[in-house]
């Protein structure tokens, strides 16, 4: 790991994920960078008749120069605040569409980890707005930890890694075991049965006991985990465990076939306290 990018919205969730990216930045003597993106607006205010309103675009010019200097002057304070640090750290001000900007980010550092803050969301909600967080888990090319609650890294010792452990799965799991070993903590490997993806236990544990060997994973436990579905088993597991961050691959599906299949990760991601482990499967 050299490379880790930080989205930062100044908010607490992102202030925790900060943090956290700051213990595994220190821990892997990785590069970290701080990402800032102010969204332009793009629409022009026009009044009943059609026209211009150039007293409200004045207003948001305005505005938007005092947003800018302000936030210059918080990432200068962030940077003076962090002092002596065992790690390169930058910060960057961009401006555009947040997702897009950080996509960006992630390709132009090469970034290895993405942490990120979440507060989380669901049902309407989530159909309607989305989230950059969402968007970014879907999408990106490295993995990216959600956190939405204060986290210490040096506290990780359970890590759930959930999967139906098949040839894809395989394609995760260089990184996965690379943040094992950097926190060194045990790895709980588990498949989840629903009534309507049913396997039974002996064949369950074969595959699993299989792709332990084939990945050459060191400490770890395999379980299988009873639910009405994957998610809410997912999740009830990781309580069950008192698992300190769980793991799991998506697929990235968009458009119509995202809203045919759903996303077990991104679910995952919106309800879950603890912090979440999320990476695209890469098909070659």
């Amino acid at each position: 790991m050299k490379n880790i990018l930080v989205p930062y919205d100044f908010s607490k969730e992102a202030e925790y994920a900060f943090k956290f990216a700051q213990e595994i930045a220190a821990l892997s003597s990785s590069k970290l960078k701080l990402v800032h993106i102010i969204e332009i607006p793009t629409t022009q205010h026009f009044n009943t008749m059609g026209e211009v309103n150039l007293e409200e675009n004045y207003i948001d010019k305005v505005f938007m120069v005092e947003l800018v200097e302000k936030r210059k002057k918080q990432l200068k304070e962030i940077e003076e605040g962090l002092g002596v640090k065992p790690y390169p750290f930058s910060t960057r001000l961009s401006f555009g569409n947040p997702y897009a900007g950080i996509s960006k980010e992630i390709s132009t550092i090469k970034a290895d980890l993405v942490v990120m803050g979440s507060k989380g969301s669901s049902g309407l909600e989530e159909l309607l707005i989305g989230s950059n967080t969402e968007k970014v888990v879907r999408h990106s090319s490295c993995p990216v930890i959600t956190v939405k609650s204060p986290t210490n890294a040096s506290s990780i010792k359970k890590i759930v890694f959930a999967s139906d452990f098949s040839e894809d799965s395989k394609k995760v799991m260089k990184s996965l075991k690379d943040l094992q070993n950097l926190l060194g903590a045990d790895l709980h490997l588990v498949k989840v049965n629903t009534p309507n993806s049913f396997e039974n236990s002996k064949k369950s544990k074969e595959k699993i006991a299989s792709f332990v060997k084939s990945n050459k994973l060191q400490n770890v436990v395999i379980d299988i985990f009873n639910s009405s579905s994957e998610e809410d088993g997912i999740l009830e597991y990781a309580e069950e465990i008192n698992a300190d961050l769980i793991a799991m691959a998506t697929h990235g599906r968009t458009g119509f076939l995202h809203l045919l299949s759903g996303s077990i990760a991104e679910d995952v991601v919106n309800a879950a306290k603890r912090p979440v482990w999320t990476m695209k499967l890469v098909n070659k």
